[in-house]
């Protein structure tokens, strides 16, 4: 590779590690190492770059919301809140399907994270769909893509990171996610149509005994309604203690995640009183996991960005997407493919890290909403989430429900195509992120 500079060799080594498949950190980690030596620059600093890198205060909100969305569903939140919007539902027509959505948009106030999302709450959800009729890879690609909706809806570790790297107002972010993340799930209410046309009005329905406990499932529906919004009312109250303190202006979007962690564990020991030290242990285990493979992207992508930044790739393909036409229209669109494809072969951190440095700097130039576009490209990252061949949820999907990949791709064609009219809708109205943003003052 003589004739091309160390930033694009290193961008061609990322992704022959990915074809090799190198995990995404190392694969990062690697090809900036070389890049670095092909610059000149000493591998001494790559130590404090990597500690710059992870050091913001802003990013500490990611380990404490994964925990919080971690101990939510040790703690029995998750169960009761789906039998509460299946009692609610009833008989209505799309049962355990509607419910399924609803309980994904409210989860994704808790957890942040769209594979987390899949692993709390896609049994209990593909279960009850399938004894409501569903087919099951259907039933597992609806809570793969309401669980990508982790990344929209309030509050998203992905929001966290994009104002990390656009050094924007977290705050804002979430607030103007509100409104674009409950498009993407009526979109997807009205994707429930499309399942196998199998399921029955005799079946519909039949998932409801195993949600509902026996003390009050033969009572009117009035008082089934009622206790099963007692017994979930303190799952329910999680989004407005988390996302009312932060728009209230009583903590930051990272005090939150603490609060959200320590409310998870009071739920969990003096009302539910569901959490033990082994559950807690367990919990703190699987949340370390997760947040240092995170993490550990987060760190090496940083040191990938700083390259990008030394060899000025940023103005040299900045200035290329700049020049490809005079319709900004036509540039976003770009934009927008550019994410959709690296979407179904990279995590969205990873595209976040890689992309972002080259894109900010034509949404300045183009005079675009920051914020606008931070939420445009959640929505676009959060279909990549269940895209093949590396759409995360999916393989979360098939590790629990022990079907093929295949299987559930096929199941989430339907919920692909009425996501990305909902990515065309938010690209075509900005003013939806504002909604609420004009409304609080």
């Amino acid at each position: 590779m003589p004739d091309l500079d160390p930033g694009t060799q290193m961008v061609l080594l990322f992704f022959v590690l990915l074809f090799l498949r190198v995990p995404v950190a190392f694969a990062l980690g690697l090809s900036s190492l070389y890049a670095m030596w092909a610059i000149g620059f000493g591998l001494d600093l790559v130590g404090d770059l990597l500690a710059s890198g992870i050091s913001k205060f802003s990013l500490l909100a990611i380990p404490f919301f994964i925990l919080a969305g971690t101990l939510m569903g040790t703690v029995g939140i998750a169960e009761r809140m789906i039998r509460f919007f299946r009692v609610l539902v009833g008989s209505l027509p799309g049962g355990m399907g509607i419910v399924g959505t609803v309980v994904c948009l409210f989860w994704g106030a808790v957890s942040g994270s769209g594979p987390a999302s899949v692993a709390a709450i896609g049994p209990l959800i593909i279960k009850g769909m399938a004894e409501d009729g569903y087919p099951r890879p259907f039933a597992a690609a609806l809570v793969c893509t309401g669980a990508a909706l982790s990344i929209v809806i309030p509050p998203s570790i992905g929001l966290v990171i994009y104002g990390v790297i656009a050094e924007t107002s977290i705050a804002e972010l979430f607030i103007a996610a509100i409104v674009p993340g409950m498009v993407m799930g009526a979109l997807m209410l009205l994707t429930l149509p499309f399942a196998d046309r199998a399921r029955t009005a005799a079946r519909s329905g039949a998932g409801l005994a195993s949600l509902v406990p026996p003390p009050y499932a033969d009572r009117p529906y009035g008082e089934r309604v009622a206790r099963s919004f007692v017994d979930a009312f303190w799952g329910l109250l999680t989004p407005v203690v988390i996302l009312g303190g932060i728009y209230a202006g009583i903590f930051t979007p990272t005090e939150a995640a603490i609060v959200a962690t320590v409310y998870a564990l009071l739920v969990g020991l003096f009302v539910y009183r569901t959490l033990t030290w082994r559950s807690l242990y367990a919990a703190l285990v699987e949340a370390s996991s997760s947040s240092a493979v995170v993490m550990l992207v987060v760190a090496f992508a940083s040191l990938f960005g700083w390259v990008v930044t030394v060899d000025d790739l940023v103005g040299k393909y900045s200035s290329v997407l700049l020049g490809l036409s005079d319709n900004q229209w036509v540039i976003l669109f770009v934009i927008m493919a550019v994410v959709l494809v690296a979407g179904m072969f990279m995590d969205a951190i990873t595209i976040m890290f890689i992309t972002l440095p080259i894109f900010l700097p034509v949404v300045r130039e183009l005079g675009w909403d920051p914020v606008w576009f931070g939420v445009l490209l959640m929505v676009n990252l959060a279909i990549g989430l269940f895209t093949p061949p590396v759409g995360i949820n999916l393989f979360v999907a098939a590790n629990i429900t022990r079907l093929s990949l295949e299987k559930i791709a096929v199941g989430a064609i339907p919920f692909l195509l009425t996501s990305l009219v909902g990515l065309a809708l938010v690209a075509a109205f900005p003013g939806l992120s504002r909604i609420l943003t004009a409304f609080m003052g």
